[in-house]
């Protein structure tokens, strides 16, 4: 009986002994995967360190971008109003020399009307379209011998000026 305790005894100990060495193999395994585990983390820390260096200099050119856009915005805006403000002008010009002109043509046609009366003479002819009509009046305005200079010029301007927005918007 004392030989099978002596062999039991000595069959733990081998027993233990395997266990003991796949143990080791199991645990230097471990910590060889845990190492190349931390020199990962150590190349990821250093790439997010030069990462955040890259990202912070991006994020100050960006910012100095924005600041100088804003600049010249603030730079363009008076032009723009002024542009703006032209654009108003010129088109209240417009209007107003619109106006100036109907006003001239219609006070010309009802004098020329008024004097064709008298004479006796009727107009039957048809309608003319009114750049005809214009045209027409201020050549009238031109020849006639009773407009004053001024009148006869600034007709002929007009005339001009319209015959050549005329073509312009064609």
């Amino acid at each position: 009986m004392n030989m099978i305790i002596e062999l039991s005894v000595a069959l733990v100990a081998i027993a233990f002994a395997i266990l003991v060495f796949f143990l080791i193999k199991t645990l230097q395994s471990a910590k060889e995967s845990l190492d190349k585990v931390s020199q990962t983390l150590v190349e990821v820390q250093k790439t997010m360190d030069e990462l955040t260096y890259e990202v912070k200099t991006t994020v100050r050119h960006a910012n100095e971008i924005t600041a100088d856009v804003q600049n010249k915005i603030q730079k363009i805006d008076p032009v723009i109003d002024s542009v703006k403000n032209l654009g108003e002008v010129m088109n209240e010009l417009t209007l107003t020399v619109k106006q100036v002109s109907v006003t001239v043509i219609e006070r010309y046609r009802k004098s020329h009307e008024l004097r064709e009366k008298r004479k006796g003479v009727s107009i039957k002819e048809a309608p003319l379209t009114p750049a005809e009509e214009r045209t027409v009046n201020s050549y009238d305005a031109v020849n006639n011998e009773k407009a004053p200079g001024k009148i006869a010029a600034v007709l002929k301007s007009v005339d001009v000026a319209a015959t050549l927005w005329k073509k312009f918007r064609h």
